[in-house]
């Protein structure tokens, strides 16, 4: 798996979960029960990971969504 997205905001994990969905690539996101740890309170980063096959792909549906480059993990490999 790659972290293809690490945001706080869940309106931005839901609009990524449901673009990747529609396209048939498989979304893991890490850290969602952290909140219980920080109170809820939002302050703990989310991690949108996707496979690494699906990486490259996955990083063109969102930009193309309007998700700024910016906001993008940086692409890892290996």
């Amino acid at each position: 798996m790659r972290e293809l997205l690490k945001t706080n905001d869940p309106v931005l994990i839901s609009l990524v979960e449901a673009i990747l969905g529609g396209e048939d690539i498989p979304v893991f996101v890490a850290d969602q029960y952290m909140s219980a740890l920080e109170g809820s309170v939002g302050i703990l980063p989310r991690r949108i990971l996707v496979a690494a096959e699906d990486l490259f792909r996955a990083r063109v549906l969102v930009a193309g969504a309007g998700v700024p480059h910016d906001q993008l993990s940086k692409a890892s490999h290996g």
